[in-house]
């Protein structure tokens, strides 16, 4: 299937599929028993419908998709390989055509290397191509130029556009981090972390990630603070909170800040929870089983894990990349996870 390359990254949205089935609220049920096939289903719904209709990768939907989804086995491989060649496809086409936002070139790569790591486990020449390209975009000062339309926590800030790339270079298999172009832009990416130190407790999580392979990203004593802190966030339930994160205010004309104490959601529990266990949290730790306890027993009937957004109540893309999280944290648990019968 080819696709017109184009990317939207602050415009106004309508509601899409990733929205359904509705509602898209807290109080949609719960399910009884968690189900991965249920899981497989609403990423692979709401990760092709975004890339069918705005066709660019994008950090809240079908980035984190490419990570999560191969490690449910089974179920329909169509979407996951559709979307998997319109980022080959784009790859393409910025010999001819550039593409036409930077971040378009940062997300294609991150997704493509994190679907390598996840799949075959080895580098393919286009997702080389596009982890070259995107040290060709990097700013003197080493960042770049990163949609920060105040869509928090991901589309937010100019910091999370470097911790973003770290985390796609430390992900790529075949240890992509260590090729003479990595390295260079690599210190490039020191020197802005040395200039800028995390704004949040997200951001830094964000650094923990990477700094789990490419060294000196954080320090021993910051990666133990960073996960001191976490430690210390995790509600009696098991879960953890994304307002709790960051300081993060709504869209409304009071500005009103999201609570920190609020309850626990999909992407904070999913998202602290697998970057532990990546940097070497052992899946007993008495921490991790809660927290495991808690995703098992919070999917809703849809197959996702609810995040509300932290700006407004209309659209709530965050709980697609909750979602995916939820799988990758399952898994790098340990729990098995199918979807049935595979389709080809």
């Amino acid at each position: 299937m080819m696709f017109r390359i184009f990317v939207l990254l602050c415009l106004p949205m309508p509601v899409l599929a990733a929205d359904f089935p509705k509602p898209t609220v807290p109080d949609e049920p719960v399910r009884k028993a968690y189900s991965a096939e249920r899981a497989a289903n609403y990423l692979d719904g709401a990760s092709l419908e975004w890339t069918e209709r705005y066709q660019c990768a994008t950090c809240h939907t079908n980035v984190p998709y490419m990570l999560a989804r191969p490690h449910i086995r089974g179920g329909d491989a169509q979407p996951m390989k559709e979307i998997r060649s319109f980022l080959e496809e784009s790859v393409d086409s910025w010999d001819t055509k550039p593409p036409r936002a930077d971040y378009n070139v940062l997300a294609t790569a991150f997704a493509l290397a994190g679907n390598d790591a996840a799949t075959t486990g080895k580098l393919h020449p286009k997702t080389r191509k596009a982890l070259d390209r995107i040290w060709t975009l990097q700013k003197a000062d080493g960042s770049w130029k990163w949609p920060d339309c105040d869509w928090p926590p991901l589309e937010h800030d100019q910091f999370y556009g470097v911790a973003f790339v770290a985390v796609a270079v430390a992900i790529a298999p075949e240890e992509y981090w260590k090729s003479p172009k990595a390295k260079e832009g690599l210190k490039k990416i020191r020197i802005y972390l040395t200039n800028n130190p995390p704004p949040d407790l997200h951001h830094q999580t964000t650094l923990l990630w990477a700094s789990t392979v490419v060294p000196d990203l954080l320090t021993k004593d910051q990666q133990l603070a960073t996960i001191n802190s976490l430690r210390k966030l995790q509600k009696a339930d098991g879960s953890w909170c994304l307002p709790s994160l960051g300081t993060y205010h709504r869209k409304d004309a009071e500005k009103t800040l999201n609570d920190p104490t609020g309850p626990g959601d999909g992407y904070a529990t999913g998202f602290v929870m697998y970057v532990l266990l990546q940097h070497g949290v052992k899946p007993d730790d008495p921490q991790i089983v809660k927290a495991l306890q808690w995703l098992k027993s919070n999917q809703r009937e849809s197959g996702r894990w609810f995040t509300r957004s932290l700006k407004v109540d209309k659209r709530h893309f965050i709980t697609n990349a909750g979602s995916a999280f939820a799988v990758l944290a399952l898994h790098a648990a340990g729990e098995k996870l199918d979807a049935g019968t595979p389709q080809k």
